[in-house]
């Protein structure tokens, strides 16, 4: 994302973020509702979870993200254990300058939390490479979190959209939220525009154009 100017949040949009309290569960679901298997990632070490990838088309992807048994600590923002069936939890926004974002948030008075540098190792061995930004918006609501984190992927890194299965592809995005007004000015502040309705709880909404048809996640 170019943080000089605002962009849709369908076009900021690098992934979102499936959570559930089984990685082979959340596969299941997915492929049975999109007729697509997702391919598993890797874990996220020091975080206490593992994830499995499907392309949305161009540079976005679907990350089924769920608690890592082998690890022995959980650091993820929301617990995923406590999940009772799969659901949009969250979503990252794409980057090439998180300086630059940095420097735009606090000339808005907004607070973040990073750059924080992140890694997973491939199927394949392979090791990719990124950092984030987080933002302090305050506006997460039990297991959601409506306002993106931003990513930086490394320029050695191939970007998972790229080899995860395809077939899948974005059709739109938005938001809902109890305060909306408030959502749309933290987006705003980092250069995205956003449909953000209201809603008596933080929720995301993507459709999906699949081989088995529109489907709605949520």
């Amino acid at each position: 994302m170019d943080a000089a100017r605002a962009v849709p949040a369908r076009s900021a949009l690098d992934h979102l973020l499936l959570g559930t309290s089984d990685l082979d569960e959340g596969i299941a679901w997915a492929e049975q509702l999109t007729g697509i298997r997702a391919a598993v990632g890797g874990s996220h070490p020091g975080r206490g979870t593992r994830n499995a990838l499907l392309s949305l088309g161009g540079h976005q992807y679907l990350e089924i993200i769920a608690p890592d048994q082998a690890q022995s600590s959980y650091d993820f923002q929301m617990d995923l254990r406590t999940l009772p069936e799969p659901r949009l939890v969250n979503w990252a926004a794409a980057t090439t300058d998180i300086a630059a974002l940095v420097a735009r948030a606090e000339s808005a008075g907004q607070s973040t939390v990073g750059p924080r540098y992140g890694s997973r190792a491939r199927p394949d061995g392979k090791l990719l490479e990124w950092k984030t930004l987080g933002v302090s918006s305050g506006l997460g609501g039990g297991t959601v979190q409506p306002i993106p984190f931003f990513i930086e992927w490394s320029a050695g890194s191939v970007h998972p959209a790229e080899d995860s299965p395809r077939g899948c592809e974005l059709q739109s995005f938005r938001i809902a939220h109890p305060r909306p007004s408030a959502a749309l000015e933290v987006l705003g502040a980092f250069g995205i525009e956003a449909e953000v309705t209201t809603a008596t709880e933080a929720a995301l909404f993507a459709t999906v154009k699949t081989p088995k048809g529109i489907v709605d996640l949520r």
